[in-house]
């Protein structure tokens, strides 16, 4: 599949209200820059709002990198977001099993979320390609 719009501008801004806590981030595959803000709040508030106006070329940037295909990234990010510890994400992507312990665990005890809020970008884009 070739890369094509993989993210939403809308939903990176749905995401930026909660960027306090480095959702927008993650989404556009930042997990860096997603942890620190996570950690310290959005730079204190500081870098959360300076985001606002980065959130056309964040968006930009990510639909340039991620491979389109079957599996959302926005309704997965969506669903991580906010109802990760109960691992409909997963179930969303094909990974039954993962999202049923998921379920059961709580997100593996919020440690699994916080595997997926690293990796999911990773995780959606190997899912679009075994796909084709």
């Amino acid at each position: 599949m070739a890369n094509g719009d993989t993210h939403n501008l809308g939903i990176g801004y749905l995401l930026w209200i909660f960027g306090f806590m480095g959702a927008h981030r993650f989404y556009y595959g930042r997990p860096i820059t997603g942890t620190i803000w996570f950690l310290t709040l959005g730079l204190v508030g500081i870098g959360w709002l300076i985001d606002l106006l980065l959130m056309p070329s964040l968006d930009r940037s990510a639909d340039l990198r991620y491979v389109s295909g079957p599996v959302s990234y926005n309704i997965t990010w969506i669903l991580l977001t906010f109802v990760g510890v109960l691992g409909i994400h997963r179930i969303y992507m094909g990974k039954y099993l993962t999202g049923l312990i998921y379920f059961l665990t709580g997100g593996l005890f919020f440690f699994g979320v916080l595997y997926d809020f690293w990796t999911l970008n990773d995780q959606i884009g190997e899912a679009n390609t075994a796909r084709d």
